[in-house]
């Protein structure tokens, strides 16, 4: 049976991250620590002896100097490397570039506070979470989605709210909870999903989930459940979990 892996990294420390600056679509590269975050996830995926046919990334500097930092300790510097803006992080509009600080003082905390941690509410010419998953999911399903079901063994490096969306799709969480989730830089979370695009398994270097199986949603009665888990066989079910699982996402 195919692996189909999927591993998500946040790019390691950038230099605006150090200085408290909001960076969206901005451009500044890694710190001396987000070198070191970078390299030290691509030993940790060393050491589980983890292999990649294919990597994906954004147009900003820092996540795809992670991503070549990463593929460097591995030795696999040669892979095919996908490289879209559908990866970029959050675009923060007018708060680009902003000391947090700053921008507090000029619109008040609360209204910042609503701005950050909001599912649907953009910042002035800016993205919100929501905004961002309309952009980041169509090219995970259209892209990066077939590669892990070929068996195709993916890694991503990319943004904390670019992979939040990801994240969000692929353990169903509410806005509510993805929101509350907080990605570290350079850590890897690494997925194995089944044949229908659910997770079938993930794990971190700091954590370790137990395995998520996600049950047909038609019960016993379709006949085509198999073993003590109730999971469903059937192309049919197969196919309403997937619906149900993309469908209702950007509603």
């Amino acid at each position: 049976m195919s692996d189909r892996l999927l591993v998500l990294v946040r790019h390691g420390q950038s230099e605006w991250n150090l200085k408290n600056l909001f960076t969206g679509w901005k451009d500044p590269d890694l710190t001396e620590q987000g070198i070191t975050e970078a390299k030290e996830a691509g030993r940790k995926l060393k050491e589980q002896g983890l292999k990649f046919d294919i990597a994906f990334t954004s147009v900003l500097t820092r996540a795809q100097h992670t991503l070549d930092l990463i593929l460097s300790e591995l030795g696999q510097t040669e892979i095919p490397i996908q490289r879209d803006l559908a990866l970029n992080e959050r675009d923060y509009g007018d708060l680009s570039g902003l000391n947090k600080d700053d921008a507090r003082k000029r619109w008040g905390e609360e209204q910042v506070h609503i701005w950050r941690r909001s599912y649907d509410v953009p910042p002035p010419s800016g993205e919100s979470l929501k905004d961002t998953l309309a952009r980041t999911l169509p090219y995970y399903v259209q892209e990066i989605l077939p590669c892990v079901l070929r068996g195709e063994r993916t890694l991503v490096a990319a943004h904390g709210n670019s992979l939040r969306a990801l994240i969000m799709v692929l353990e169903k969480l509410s806005p509510k909870e993805i929101l509350a989730r907080e990605l570290a830089t350079g850590v890897p979370i690494i997925y194995r999903l089944n044949a229908d695009a659910t997770v079938a398994s993930k794990q971190s270097s700091i954590w370790r989930d137990r395995q998520s199986r996600n049950r047909c949603s038609r019960g016993a009665g379709c006949g085509r459940h198999t073993g003590s888990t109730g999971r469903c066989a059937g192309r049919l079910c197969r196919r309403r979990r997937q619906r149900q699982f993309y469908g209702a996402v950007l509603a």
